[in-house]
């Protein structure tokens, strides 16, 4: 029984020795960085917070006036016309049925942008939490705030190359837009200029 009681104490003494030396090196980390140091350290990921946000508020516009375009277009389509054989119809129709291919496609890219973007914000604000956590353990847990903040950024950046995508396939779509209007405005150019023709061999005889 004294043997075992004694094992206890040394098991308690090594405990106890554990704890002191644990928050000992929190206390030093602490005071080796330096209050401001940690508070800097973990304000430093707002920078990409705030670009974040900025992509974020973009972002959230470019969907609005997507899904803006999209019921215009709708609306569009059912005053044509059910039965018409007209070109002009016809062709109508079709452009129609493209542009909401095209602005269904960047929907989806805009929705999976937000999305990253949202993720992106919310892993940046925990490695601004974790720098301060992780400084007060000790600096124990070093690999936490870094991985958040590779986390945070890699989502940055894919959210970045979505946009990126979508832009360029918006530029595709307005340029096949303006194409159409083109081809509209020179059919109807050659229809106003052929009544204005006069015919061959002047006015006949009176």
């Amino acid at each position: 029984m004294v043997i075992v009681a004694e094992r206890r104490g040394e098991s308690n003494d090594s405990r106890s020795a554990y704890y002191y030396e644990f928050h000992k090196g929190a206390r030093m980390a602490i005071t080796f960085l330096g209050a401001g140091d940690i508070l800097g350290a973990m304000i430093t990921p707002a920078v990409l917070i705030s670009a974040s946000g900025t992509l974020v508020l973009s972002t959230s516009n470019r969907l609005g006036r997507v899904v803006d375009r999209i019921r215009a277009l709708a609306t569009e389509a059912e005053g044509l016309p059910d039965v018409s054989a007209a070109p002009e119809i016809v062709e109508k129709r079709i452009l129609i049925a493209e542009q909401i291919e095209f602005l269904t496609t960047r929907l989806l890219m805009l929705q999976s942008a937000v999305i990253t973007l949202y993720m992106a914000i919310g892993l940046l604000v925990g490695a601004s939490l974790a720098v301060g956590l992780s400084a007060s353990a000790g600096r124990m847990m070093e690999w936490v705030p870094i991985g958040f903040g590779l986390l945070g950024a890699s989502a940055l950046l894919f959210g970045a190359s979505v946009l990126v995508r979508e832009s360029r396939l918006a530029v595709r779509g307005t340029l096949h837009e303006l194409a159409h209007v083109r081809k509209v405005v020179e059919r109807k150019t050659s229809m106003r200029a052929a009544p204005d023709e006069k015919p061959e061999g002047g006015q006949g005889e009176g």
